[in-house]
């Protein structure tokens, strides 16, 4: 097997893997991008058509960090002279006697985000084929939209190669030896860094476990549901329809989202925001459809233009922490060893911010935002035993 050094080593090529290895190739760091699949591939939670951009957040934290990776997405689609993005504002509907609604719509007004406050009685008239639910209101997030999820990845890998950079994949990590120059054994070769950034999605726990950390991470399979407009044209990106989030009472735990049709014509995307526990490498076992029985009720009610059963199941991976926030961090024993996990169903569109950040922590530089609610030893009033 060969044996090879860069400056720094990132496992795993899904977005913010990408955005990571582009952001250090940019800063002229010998950077080498390995994962697991033969590229591209749909066994993780990158790939895709399509993914909702939004500054719509309960957290100041995420509608200011949204501010800058609006920008950052803006720039890449100039450098690459690729549409990456399409507005299509974002519907947000909750219980008005809720928590979330209340707290997202605070946080747009604080943070003097573009948006519009739908009343009921015009509800209909700006947003035709939706029943708004009985003591729910809504807003729009004007700035939200679409990003295509499967184009951004070959973008940035592309133009990470160009800036030097070397991807390898079918590089399954079978160990992973600390120091000040870590060690990486693949199942075809060994490399060599002075920094390693580990973004492996479902895997991260294992690939920390030969690192003697194990995180509180969660993986769930997602059914990616599509369904049949009856009559097309309803729900269709080019007619301008929103993206949507169905924010649910907080006893029910989690909520619905939305897409126009786009990468399927006549078929909109609506997802539970949420799934089943399951093994990463036997995702394919995990056979569960309850939450499609609850996405058929809301479509009954709420969509009157669609077809109440999927026409298309498709499948995706969350690794969920406690609190539903990413893991941005060095290692607590190895600090040139940074972890970038934990992202949730929700982390895609901070690729740009993401990939930055963890450039930034595996270089030693002072991160660009506060990294607090991201950092791992809040998890340590839960378990010290798993750290």
């Amino acid at each position: 097997m060969s044996s090879q050094d860069y400056d720094c080593i990132v496992i795993g090529a899904g977005v913010h893997g990408s955005f990571t290895a582009y952001n250090l190739a940019k800063k002229n760091r010998r950077t080498i991008l390995l994962e697991q699949f033969v590229l591209p591939h749909s066994r993780g939670s990158s790939h895709g058509q399509t993914r909702v951009i939004r500054k719509a957040y309960e957290q100041d934290y995420y509608t200011q960090m949204m501010e800058e990776c609006y920008q950052l997405w803006f720039q890449l689609e100039k450098e690459a002279n690729v549409k990456l993005y399409r507005r299509t504002g974002l519907l947000v509907m909750g219980p008005e006697r809720g928590v979330s609604f209340p707290a997202i719509k605070s946080t747009l007004q604080r943070n003097k985000i573009p948006m519009m406050t739908l009343q009921r009685k015009e509800f209909s008239q700006h947003i035709p084929n939706v029943n708004l639910t009985p003591g729910h209101e809504a807003l729009v997030d004007m700035s939200a939209g679409v990003l295509y999820a499967d184009r951004t990845l070959k973008t940035v890998q592309d133009l990470f190669q160009k800036l030097g950079g070397v991807i390898k994949d079918g590089q399954k990590v079978i160990d992973i030896t600390p120091g000040s120059v870590v060690t990486v054994t693949t199942t075809s070769g060994v490399y060599r860094a002075k920094s390693l950034v580990i973004t492996a999605g479902p895997w991260a726990n294992t690939l920390l476990s030969y690192t003697g950390l194990q995180l509180p991470l969660q993986v769930l399979k997602i059914n990616v549901c599509y369904w049949r407009e009856k009559v097309p044209g309803f729900y269709n990106i080019q007619q301008h329809f929103p993206c949507f989030i169905q924010l649910e009472p907080e006893e029910a735990r989690n909520d619905i989202y939305g897409l126009p049709s786009n990468e399927y014509p006549g078929l909109m995307k609506i997802c539970y925001h949420s799934g089943f526990e399951t093994d990463p490498d036997e995702r394919d076992r995990q056979t569960d459809r309850g939450d499609i029985d609850i996405l058929q009720r809301y479509i009954t009610s709420c969509f009157p233009g669609l077809v109440p059963t999927p026409a298309i199941v498709e499948s995706c991976m969350y690794t969920v922490t406690p609190d539903h926030h990413f893991v941005l961090d060095n290692h607590p024993t190895h600090s040139n060893i940074v972890i970038g996990a934990g992202f949730s169903g929700h982390g895609f569109k901070f690729g740009p911010i993401v990939g930055k950040l963890l450039c930034e922590l595996s270089q030693g530089e002072v991160p660009s935002y506060d990294l607090a609610p991201f950092r791992i030893r809040r998890f340590q009033a839960l378990s010290k035993s798993a750290l």
